[in-house]
């Protein structure tokens, strides 16, 4: 199954809505444990690196890498490297977030919208913590909404006879997140003080097929990643997918109203 192929400007089209999951997670992030020194921090999945930048203004001093396998969302973030005001750094580099290994110590391993495509996410836990200095943080949020009309009805029309054998898979690729309880269950387990929580987020969106608009930036990627050199088809398959979301998120007099629900955790390791 080829990897998604990303499109940064798509993906930043609805930034203030994806940006505001981010903004609770950080904010449910202790204090860390660098003391007089800079934090060391690692945000993996770093997308366009529009994000990353927070975690800069949160921790001014911090020596900040983000991390991603999208040579495109480098691309992008790469504007913002450098020293930061605070007199810490921002740097990027490509990383798979699937096989991360961290090669020195980290105050705070952060990832935000990333780890649902991630298969076994769970199972890098432990080198994750491993890497964790006493007192370090682990957290993350991801989208939970995968039985909402949005990514259901994308799964189905991959699964038509029309498209099954072409796309069957590829409408399904978000099989990875678990509940918040077994979050909060793992990261117990491997010796975390944790927390887990969801929040849906009533969004609303504005303009012509909104929600079409936002999933092209995230869920749909597989799915055009295979059409791209396909135009008729691609048209086609957007069209018929477009139809089943006017009909499940029809907009009203203030504009398309989009449940969005995300699950996150934020885990310190215990001195």
């Amino acid at each position: 199954m080829p990897e998604p192929i990303w499109d940064p400007d798509q993906y930043l089209r609805h930034s203030g809505h994806r940006t505001r999951p981010f903004h609770d997670l950080l904010h449910r992030i202790p204090e860390l444990p660098s003391g007089n020194r800079p934090a060391r921090i690692a945000d993996l999945g770093c997308g366009p690196g529009n994000v990353t930048t927070l975690l800069a203004d949160r921790w001014p001093d911090a020596r900040i890498t983000g991390l991603d396998n999208s040579a495109d969302m480098l691309a992008r973030a790469a504007r913002y490297a450098g020293p930061t005001p605070g007199g810490g750094s921002l740097d990027f580099r490509a990383a798979d977030a699937a096989r991360w290994a961290p090669e020195e110590p980290y105050d705070l391993i952060v990832s935000n919208a990333a780890l649902q495509w991630v298969p076994r996410h769970t199972e890098s836990f432990p080198a994750w913590a491993d890497a964790l200095v006493p007192g370090g943080v682990l957290a993350f949020q991801v989208p939970g909404n995968f039985v909402s009309p949005s990514h259901a009805l994308l799964g189905e029309l991959c699964d038509t006879p029309q498209w099954r054998d072409r796309l069957g898979s590829h409408g399904r690729r978000f099989v990875h997140v678990l509940e918040p309880w077994e979050y909060l269950t793992r990261l117990t387990d491997l010796g975390f003080d944790a927390d887990a929580w969801e929040t849906t987020y009533i969004q609303l969106l504005q303009g012509e097929d909104p929600v079409l608009d936002w999933v092209k930036g995230t869920a749909l990627r597989p799915v055009l990643t295979v059409l791209a050199d396909d135009g008729p088809a691609r048209e086609e398959f957007l069209g018929q997918y477009r139809d089943l979301l006017r009909k499940a998120y029809p907009p009203g007099p203030h504009g398309t109203v989009f449940p969005f629900r995300r699950i996150f955790a934020v885990a310190r390791r215990i001195a």
